[in-house]
């Protein structure tokens, strides 16, 4: 007998999106699924027959091979790939089952016991200077959090007695429950998966294997670090309840902001103010460097505001691969606001007898503006 039509067997168009294909597939697994149909073969023959278009057609690459060759691309000896002759159903469509129902359906569901025992991570976050940042630094840290209990040792049972099995699941860390005519499989809300029940509690913590406490923790500041770097310490987080493992410590390093550098990534920028005369006559400065000290720069005569001098390795410390970043000087000439009489006497004469070549910024300006009034 032939087959269908995968189209037809879902009753969807060739052009359909994957959730209209999805969403009737869904409907006809509901109303031919072997469990709501007990001993009707054509049911379940229906149900496998939906179940492989659904299996084709869910997937873009087998989609498209049917699309081009039809159902000769899934016949053995056909690009190498085998058909549907020895597919097992009962056991590969219940993982399309569970996308739609959850684990366990049919009650087929993979019994496995999962644990929720670990303790929380925690997060503390840490302010430093740029010069911290710079130098690296060791910083004693106090905060609050949850050890495991030494009177139990973390089990949360009372010493001499062992831990039972869990009264709601028997052990397994999962239950099933009737949903309409399914069967589903879940976690145990009781014991959370772990099949375990404290049937006689640790009295020092309850029969949660753990206690709040105050702990001090020494931990190392790499150098180089950036505003918001995030330092992972591993297993310093809360206890495990019953035995589970710790969770982790975050360190989050805010990096308080410069009253002179501004920093991007490696690299630290530093705005140096000079007078017209130094600008205009060139002159040499000293500017301050992170590391305490200082640098040198020559300024060249002419040298317009807002020019940069890159200085290497004078920036930040790169916290992989060794080596530093640059430090980038932007010099701003600053116009004199208050003139004495002797000041401006000078300044009147050398106006006189400026000329084009000592401001040719000035003079391309004006050419380019009597050009755009004439037009």
């Amino acid at each position: 007998m032939a087959k269908r039509d995968y189209y037809d067997v879902l009753g969807v168009k060739k052009n359909s999106n994957a959730d209209q294909i999805k969403s009737a597939y869904r409907k006809l697994a509901v109303k031919y699924h072997p469990d709501k149909n007990k001993g009707d073969k054509a049911a379940e023959e229906k149900f496998k027959e939906a179940s492989e278009a659904y299996h084709v057609l869910s997937n873009s690459e087998r989609k498209q091979n049917y699309d081009n060759f039809g159902h000769a691309a899934f016949e053995n000896g056909a690009g190498g790939r085998s058909g549907f002759s020895n597919f097992d159903f009962s056991s590969s469509f219940s993982d399309i089952f569970e996308d739609f129902f959850g684990e366990g359906f049919g009650g087929r569901g993979r019994r496995s016991r999962r644990t929720n025992n670990r303790g929380s991570d925690l997060r503390y976050d840490l302010s430093i200077s740029l010069e911290e940042a710079f130098l690296g630094k060791k910083q004693d840290i106090k905060f609050s959090t949850s050890d495991k209990c030494d009177t139990c040792n973390g089990s949360g049972s009372k010493p001499g007695h062992d831990v039972g099995s869990c009264s709601m699941c028997g052990g397994h860390g999962q239950v099933r429950s009737s949903q309409g005519f399914f069967t589903v499989q879940q976690t145990c809300p009781q014991c959370s998966g772990s099949g375990e029940e404290i049937t006689n509690p640790c009295n020092s913590c309850n029969g949660q294997g753990k206690k709040q406490t105050s702990k001090r923790l020494s931990v190392t500041i790499p150098k180089g670090v950036d505003d918001g770097t995030r330092i992972r310490l591993a297993g310093k987080g809360e206890a495990g309840s019953r035995g589970g493992g710790s969770g982790d410590l975050y360190l989050f390093i805010n990096v308080d902001s410069h009253d002179l550098f501004k920093r991007s990534e490696q690299n630290l920028f530093f705005e140096c103010p000079i007078s017209i005369a130094d600008a205009a006559l060139g002159t040499d400065i000293k500017i301050p460097t992170i590391d305490g000290g200082k640098a040198k720069i020559k300024i060249p005569a002419g040298t317009q505001s807002g020019k940069q001098f890159r200085l290497k390795e004078k920036g930040m410390p790169l916290m992989r691969g060794g080596g530093y970043g640059d430090l980038y000087v932007q010099v701003n000439t600053e116009v004199p606001v208050s003139l004495n009489r002797e000041q401006k006497d000078l300044l009147e004469k050398f106006r006189e007898i400026e000329n084009e070549k000592s401001n040719p910024s000035i003079k391309k300006f004006f050419k380019k503006a009597k050009s755009f009034w004439k037009n």
